[in-house]
């Protein structure tokens, strides 16, 4: 049995990963332990470098035969969090993605040594969680209950080439882009029906960055028991 615990930003990312991504992942054997960033009585939320560490550490050092990965955000994370300011010279979304990742392996290795960083799969969502349900703009619309919305939605996934383009404008992120059109936008209640709406495989088909955060999880179970 592989043992993964993922460290999540809200409640949103926190009810994804219980309902609707271990199911598939425990059939490889691979079992989700999700839950909100930070100390009891203060989860949630705001994202940084310590609160995501302390984290890590706790689990990681405490628990030698599990492994560690992220649902987080690339939308809010703070300035100076890794790899965000060198990110900033690239346009790709992969770029990006990929200097955070690397920046936050290699502290983690620096900080908790080699063995615990060979078990930390970080992740980080481009841009934001409520990119995913942009993958199928019908489904995200009836499942938010305002079917009337449908259009709407599918003009905004016309102008990207994938849901995860989607940028990170305080003005335009995903999120921002719901609640502009629809105000009684409700979390996680809201997300969660329309990620259940399309299903899992129609999000990992639109989303790679996404899909292939899955495959690793996934791969966990061809590299032996822990």
């Amino acid at each position: 049995m592989i043992r993964v615990h993922v460290i999540c930003e809200g409640q949103t990312e926190e009810e994804f990963v219980r309902h609707i991504l271990s199911r598939p992942l425990a059939m490889n054997n691979v079992f989700l332990s999700p839950s909100r960033i930070g100390r009891v009585g203060h989860k949630g939320g705001r994202v940084n470098l310590d609160r995501l560490v302390f984290d890590l550490k706790t689990r990681l050092l405490k628990d030698d035969q599990c492994h560690c990965t992220t649902l987080i955000d690339y939308y809010g994370l703070p300035a100076d969090f890794p790899g965000i300011a060198e990110g900033k010279n690239f346009s790709d979304i992969k770029d990006k993605q990929r200097l955070v990742l690397m920046a936050l392996s290699s502290l983690i290795d620096v900080q908790l040594g080699a063995a615990a960083a060979r078990r930390f799969l970080p992740y980080v969502q481009m841009y934001e969680f409520e990119g995913l349900l942009f993958s199928a703009p019908e489904q995200l619309a009836k499942g938010i209950g305002q079917p009337g919305l449908t259009n709407i939605f599918k003009s905004i996934r016309r102008d990207y080439s994938s849901p995860e383009w989607i940028n990170d404008n305080p003005n335009s992120a995903p999120s921002k882009r719901i609640e502009k059109v629809f105000n009684g936008y409700d979390k996680p209640d809201h997300p969660m029906l329309a990620a259940k709406n399309m299903g899992l495989d129609v999000i990992r088909h639109e989303c790679h960055l996404f899909d292939a955060w899955v495959k690793q999880l996934e791969a966990l179970s061809a590299g032996g028991s822990t």
